[in-house]
C-alpha cells in the first residue's frame, strides 16, 4: 500500500509516516498541497490514501482536496483530513469537498488505523 502525508510540520509528517510504516505502507511526504500535487505528477503509482493537514502555506488541505477531486487520474485516491480544525462546520466543508474521513489532532495510532480500515485499506502491521 502507498500513502502520501501532506503537512507543513516535519514532526507531524514523521509521526504519521511512522504509524503508516508500521501498518505496512510505503510513504511519500509533502509540506503543502502544491508540493503534493507536483509530487503526484512525478511518481509512477497513485497513492491509495492521502493524509492531509488543513492549515498549510502555499496551498491548504481543503484546496488540495478540491483540486484532486477534479483530476481524473487521482479520483480513486482516498483522502483523509488530519487537522486541528475541529468545528463541525469545518468537518462538513472537508467532507463536502471530497474528503472521505476526518481525524482531529491530537490522535492515536489506533485512530489512524481504524479510519484506514473503515476506508477499506488493507492495513496490517509489518510482520503479521
Amino acid at each position: 500500500m502507498l500513502a502520501i502525508v501532506i503537512d507543513d510540520s516535519s514532526a507531524m509528517r514523521r509521526i504519521i509516516r511512522g504509524i503508516l510504516a508500521r501498518l505496512g505502507f510505503s510513504v511519500y511526504e509533502a509540506a503543502h498541497g502544491q508540493e503534493a500535487l507536483d509530487l503526484l505528477e512525478e511518481i509512477p503509482t497513485t497513492p491509495d490514501v492521502a493524509l492531509v493537514d488543513w492549515n498549510m502555506p502555499v496551498m491548504d488541505g481543503l484546496e488540495f482536496i478540491r483540486r484532486v477531486r477534479k483530476m481524473d487520474g487521482l479520483r480513486g485516491m482516498c483522502l483523509m483530513m488530519v487537522t486541528t480544525e475541529s468545528e463541525h462546520g469545518q468537518v462538513v466543508r472537508a467532507l463536502a469537498a471530497g474528503a472521505h474521513e476526518y481525524v482531529t489532532k491530537p490522535f492515536t495510532p489506533e485512530t489512524i488505523h481504524e479510519k484506514l480500515r473503515y476506508l477499506g485499506l488493507d492495513c496490517r502491521p509489518a510482520g503479521d
